[in-house]
């Protein structure tokens, strides 16, 4: 599999780093490797499933954003300040009102 980045480089998919990520996420949370593992398969499963070789890198931050959405809320603001870009308090004010919301 192929991943295009926001800038339209290309470059190979690596697990290892959709692992990094979720692990970092999840730093001082009390979530096992195994859940950070689980997510990841199912993760790699979708984009497998899709058929697809190449996958826009946001597609896979949305699915990481979803997994992490329903196992930790702070590791989900934790992942979306970054992978949002977050530049300011009033960055994490609205994604926070929007969890709200829901």
């Amino acid at each position: 599999m192929v991943i295009i980045k926001t800038n339209d480089k290309k470059e190979a998919f690596d697990r290892d780093k959709m692992f990094r990520s979720i692990s970092l996420a999840l730093r001082k949370r009390n979530i096992d490797q195994e859940t950070i593992e689980k997510i990841v398969n199912a993760i790699v499963r979708k984009l497998e499933n899709s058929g697809e070789t190449e996958i826009k890198s946001n597609l896979i931050g949305e699915y990481i954003m979803d997994a992490l959405s329903h196992l930790d809320q702070v590791a989900y603001v934790r992942f979306a300040s970054v992978y949002k870009n977050f530049r300011e308090v009033k960055d994490f004010e609205d994604f926070l009102g929007k969890l709200d919301d829901n």
